[in-house]
């Protein structure tokens, strides 16, 4: 009896012993596994996110290395009560914004609430990464195109950011190294020295040209963590932080004197390159020079010579010893006028370049236009003491067909009205409302160059108003104009005798410095109060020294001038420009394939 007992016992116990175990794993909720598998991945992702931001702190100059150490701001966490709330922070790779749609006033509880200092403070005992109680999200702002509140106008997308993260920080890799060299004594064989030039080399061979991080393959990355390694090593050599600090300072003033020998060597060949004639001119013009006087004399002449001083015309006078350019002038001129056989072409140039500009026109005529080219020499009025200048050497500046449209009266007695054109210059549109220009009264009609505000481009800037005659004559805050593309009444300029005040001015100029070097600072003072100002829209310049033209600006202007030193028909001409001059070339012309002119 007792023996049964005590087995009833024994099944009592392993019975009641099943059932405290086995009851939870059949009745617990599932609400729980969940919670337990939530907690756990909560868990992993504030792992992973601690080591990927951990991993990614962002590479410091060389300087900033060796001060104190620098730690990644903190992000700000929200919890989310009862609305959407945005992660909103700062590291190497992302940027966070703060995004709501609960009421605003609640930020300043919200952020009691969560220990934010916004007196500069910064977030206390916060974990990395957070998720609301409630289904917030965290939201990263390259992931999406939306603006949110409070977002700073500049914040641009992860992905713009981080474009070229990793380039810099090898390059500051690079200079970091270089400054730890300088530190080794001199002819240094040390196993640490070894390193850091092996891993300069590595390194720059990675990065070579490089602009952004999607130009580095995957052994440049490897190369950057090698190269971080051994700057570590060398870190605790030579941890004195101020020696490092003079030792960049000494490279940064070499590195700043070799850039500006750099910078004057460029400026002087640009210089250089500008006053020299291209050996593809010089060759255009000695076989045209030859075909010239292959002809006869009667071959020599120009047809239409009867519309040479009709008024009812539209006259162009052109002065260059450049013959492409001048080509490319007539050929955009003609191309984009309405009536091209209303049109009449003057071109000025000196004794040596007229037997080929003349015979460039001989063989290529301009459709249905009437053309003339003058030969410089023929004018009796002229002499060559009265247009040197003294004070330059540039021969732009002292060549005598600059001054000469000082003379259009007497170098065209029979004309009424004329439009110059500078020989740099490309016509895209009509130009015959020009001749509809009211002057009111005045003779030159010029586009200014200053707009709303923008100084640089006053009397003041091209004019000496320190001398009292110049002081007492001008006014230094008016505007300046453009020559490349100018009306003028030539009847109102012989009323004024404005070739006379010309010459004065000349002539004073030669005993003290009144004006910069050039031709347009005597233009300012011969058309002194007798300019009217013509719309933008005729005259856009800058192609020749300024890349941010925009090319809404271009397309929409009438003529485009390619002022200042970089020419399209010069290997200095800026590219994006070049495209609008080549259009009217045509390099397939038998003389520009002899001569190996090309685009």
């Amino acid at each position: 009896m007792k023996q049964n007992l005590f087995k009833l016992q024994r099944i009592l116990i392993l019975v009641l012993l099943s059932f405290t175990v086995f009851t939870p794993i059949l009745f617990l909720p599932k609400t729980f596994t969940h919670f337990t598998s939530s907690f756990a991945h909560k868990e992993f992702f504030g792992d992973v996110s601690s080591f990927k931001h951990a991993r990614d702190t962002p590479r410091y100059n060389a300087i900033q290395q060796m001060g104190e150490d620098l730690n990644e701001p903190d992000h700000i966490v929200f919890k989310d009560e009862g609305f959407s709330s945005v992660v909103a922070g700062n590291s190497s790779d992302d940027q966070f914004t703060i995004k709501s749609n609960g009421n605003a006033g609640k930020e300043n509880g919200l952020s009691e609430r969560n220990g934010i200092n916004r007196g500069g403070g910064g977030v206390k005992n916060q974990p990395k990464t957070a998720s609301g109680s409630s289904g917030g999200k965290v939201m990263i702002l390259g992931k999406s195109n939306k603006k949110t509140a409070g977002e700073e106008p500049n914040v641009h997308s992860w992905s713009q950011k981080v474009t070229n993260e990793k380039v810099t920080a090898m390059k500051d890799q690079l200079i970091t190294a270089k400054a730890y060299l300088n530190f080794a004594p001199p002819h240094s064989n040390s196993h640490l020295v070894k390193e850091l030039k092996l891993r300069i080399k590595e390194v720059e061979r990675a990065v070579g040209e490089a602009t952004k991080d999607s130009d580095l393959s995957r052994s440049a990355l490897q190369r950057m963590r090698s190269m971080e390694a051994t700057l570590v090593k060398a870190s605790r050599v030579y941890s004195d932080c101020s020696a490092m600090a003079k030792k960049l300072r000494a490279m940064t003033v070499n590195t700043e004197e070799q850039v500006r020998a750099q910078k004057n060597q460029a400026d002087y060949l640009i210089q250089l390159a500008t006053r020299t004639f291209p050996k593809g001119l010089h060759c255009l013009s000695m076989r045209l020079t030859a075909g010239y006087f292959a002809l006869e004399p009667k071959e020599r002449e120009f047809p239409n010579s009867d519309k040479l001083q009709q008024l009812d015309l539209y006259h162009f006078a052109i002065f260059s010893d450049n013959i492409l350019a001048c080509a490319v002038v007539i050929n955009s001129t003609v191309s984009s006028s309405m009536e091209p056989e209303k049109i009449v072409f003057h071109v000025v140039t000196d004794s040596l370049n007229f037997p080929a500009m003349s015979m460039w026109f001989l063989v290529n005529s301009p459709g249905e236009a009437t053309i003339q080219v003058k030969n410089m020499a023929d004018f009796k009025f002229l002499s060559s003491s009265l247009l040197k200048q003294s004070n330059s050497h540039d021969p732009r500046f002292t060549s005598p067909l600059n001054h000469l449209r000082f003379y259009l009266p007497e170098v065209f007695p029979k004309l009424n009205k004329i439009v110059l054109l500078d020989h740099d210059v490309v016509v895209q549109r009509d130009l015959r409302g020009l001749w509809s220009v009211d002057m009111k009264g005045k003779v030159n009609g010029a586009v200014e160059k200053c707009g709303d505000g923008d100084s640089p481009h006053r009397m003041a800037a091209l004019l000496n108003f320190s001398d009292p005659t110049v002081a007492n004559s001008f006014d230094a805050k008016v505007c300046t104009w453009a020559f490349g593309m100018n009306v003028f009444d030539l009847r109102e300029w012989r009323r004024r005798k404005l070739t006379t005040v010309y010459n004065k001015w000349l002539q004073m100029g030669r005993t003290r410095q009144l004006w910069k070097a050039g031709s347009l600072p005597l233009g300012l003072v011969t058309f002194y109060n007798l300019t009217v100002a013509l719309d933008r829209r005729w005259h856009v310049f800058g192609l020749g020294y300024d890349s941010g033209v925009g090319r809404g600006e271009i397309e929409r202007a009438a003529v485009i001038h390619y002022d200042g030193i970089m020419k399209p028909w010069l290997e200095i001409g800026i590219g994006k420009y070049r495209g609008y001059w080549n259009k009217f070339l045509n390099y397939d012309h038998p003389y520009l394939q002899q001569c190996n002119i090309h685009q």
